[in-house]
């Protein structure tokens, strides 16, 4: 197929469009820089400009669609434009061009009202209940990615579920600079248990998502390695691979809540030049569990994670060492 994977400058979008192109397909890539995927077709441009993505999606038969404003702040205006309607601009020009499979790329966050989580499938995304702009946005743009779908251009949504791995700016970077710099508490007793999706496993079931597009079109699935650890535990696996102490100091899951509750009230009139240290949304993901059924996932993507939890730190604390040899 000639498939056209978006926001392929990010780190999982990186490995998508590799995945992807080691499979044998045609791969054009859409975002704003390059996306450093070697044998592929850059195409640059913006979600939020029609004749970029007209441009995007001439000849293709699959899209791959992760390019999203993705931050714990910011003005809801660029969320909505970005994320709801940079999708539909993207689902109607793509059916007009001919394509016939859609993969949205959503977040387990669309379905998460800030209670605890635990075994559940992919339940309806649900925009009036989602914490924050982002997960709020992306609920909106799955509802419409599934609504668009058809005999003739099946969409799947797939919501990998904290994505990490060697070369992560975000979540696994974040959570070292905090730990080195003694900014990073446990909420509560740090025992909800989490699961995490290693960059790898990621990457290969939106792959498979992809090719079983025809049969399971019309459905979300949440990607997960199956693996919950307790917080604490994840948190100490980083810590150690990165070669830094892991947090030891704890702040009551209540009173992070409302701290992140202030914060997010600050940055929206006084918003800082980085993440706010703390959210609602981020001290619900840190002190309540979220762990999912992985049954309905394998079974319909004919897809089972490659590389386990453990190896994923080992991996990751061989990239430390390759990239900081002399740190301790």
């Amino acid at each position: 197929m000639k498939v056209l994977v978006t926001g392929a400058s990010g780190f999982l979008g990186r490995a998508v469009a590799a995945e992807i192109a080691a499979a044998g397909h045609s791969v054009r890539t859409f975002q704003r820089r390059p996306s450093g995927v070697p044998g592929v077709e850059d195409v640059l441009g913006s979600l939020t400009t029609a004749a970029d993505v007209t441009h995007a999606v001439k000849g293709m038969d699959a899209v791959v669609h992760l390019a999203a404003k993705v931050s714990l702040a910011g003005d809801p205006a660029e969320f909505t434009a970005v994320n709801v309607e940079g999708t539909r601009t993207l689902l109607r020009l793509a059916a007009d061009a001919g394509a016939s499979r859609f993969v949205y790329v959503s977040s387990p966050s669309v379905a998460h009202a800030g209670a605890s989580i635990m075994g559940s499938g992919a339940e309806p995304a649900d925009p009036d209940h989602a914490r924050g702009d982002y997960a709020r946005t992306k609920a909106q743009a799955e509802l419409l990615a599934l609504a668009a779908d058809s005999p003739s251009f099946a969409a799947v949504a797939v919501r990998p579920h904290l994505v990490w791995g060697p070369g992560d700016t975000q979540l696994i970077q974040r959570i070292v600079d905090r730990a080195r710099s003694g900014r990073l508490p446990l909420l509560g007793r740090g025992a909800a248990l989490i699961d995490t999706t290693y960059i790898d496993n990621a990457a290969s079931a939106i792959a498979a998502a992809l090719e079983r597009a025809p049969e399971v079109h019309g459905r979300s699935y949440v990607i997960t390695n199956g693996e919950p650890r307790p917080v604490a535990e994840l948190l100490a696996g980083i810590c150690a691979a990165a070669g830094v102490r892991a947090p030891a100091w704890r702040v009551p899951a209540v009173i992070a809540r409302g701290a992140g509750s202030v914060i997010e009230a600050v940055w929206r009139v006084r918003p800082g030049t980085d993440e706010p240290p703390m959210t609602r949304f981020l001290a619900e993901q840190l002190s309540t569990a979220h762990w999912f059924d992985q049954r309905a996932t394998r079974a319909d993507l004919g897809w089972t994670p490659a590389v386990i939890l453990d190896e994923g730190l080992a991996r990751l604390a061989v990239s430390y060492r390759r990239d900081m040899p002399f740190a301790s």
